[in-house]
């Protein structure tokens, strides 16, 4: 009796038992700091991304297929000088597929998706944020009444640029134990077309 009265006031290993007790917490916010650290470091790559791929797409080939080419003034019956109605040409979003069009059937029948520039998009942005697939990315063209019918020097309508990130998760580091992730929000960002034409950007 007297050695276990003995054992239980023994305080020799109490520091040790404490730090047992408390290590489990101090690992769980170690790697919560530092997870946090890597979700604001990757939700700021795919920002700078999206803004990269937006820059890229309004200087070079646009992934909407006829955009530079079409004339709404000879094809389009729209007297040369005056700005592309909506009814005309409203919006076009592009996807790794393929490229949706509303607007009249003129300028939508005559378009298609550039899937070279739209992977020269993608890459452009992976090179930035490499988690980024084909899948994740969608790029928007909006007129809002820039530019005119039979412009000799460039596309007939200077279109809003937007570049969509879709889908990108974040993996935290327990995740390398358990299964699972974080839905990261979407990105955009936008730009009006600007030359669009050749294959490089600043």
């Amino acid at each position: 009796m007297k050695v276990i009265s003995r054992f239980l006031r023994n305080e020799h290993a109490a520091s040790a038992a404490e730090f047992g007790l408390v290590l489990p917490l101090l690992i769980l916010l170690l790697l919560g700091v530092i997870d946090a650290g890597r979700f604001m470091w990757e939700w700021n790559e795919a920002e700078k991304a999206t803004q990269m791929g937006v820059r890229y797409a309004v200087v070079t080939d646009p992934a909407l297929n006829g955009l530079s080419s079409y004339s709404f003034s000879v094809s389009g019956g729209i007297t040369q000088g005056s700005p592309v109605p909506t009814s005309s040409f409203n919006t076009a979003t592009c996807t790794s597929a393929s490229c949706s069009c509303t607007g009249a059937s003129g300028f939508c029948s005559a378009t298609s998706l550039n899937s070279t520039a739209f992977t020269n998009v993608v890459t452009r942005m992976a090179s930035i944020y490499p988690q980024i697939k084909a899948a994740n990315v969608n790029i928007d063209y909006k007129n809002v009444g820039l530019g005119f019918a039979g412009d000799p020097d460039g596309p007939d309508v200077s279109p809003l640029v937007t570049v969509r990130l879709t889908g990108m998760q974040f993996k935290p580091i327990s995740c390398l134990v358990f299964t699972c992730s974080v839905n990261m929000p979407d990105f955009r960002a936008s730009l009006t077309l600007e030359d669009a034409a050749g294959t490089v950007s600043n």
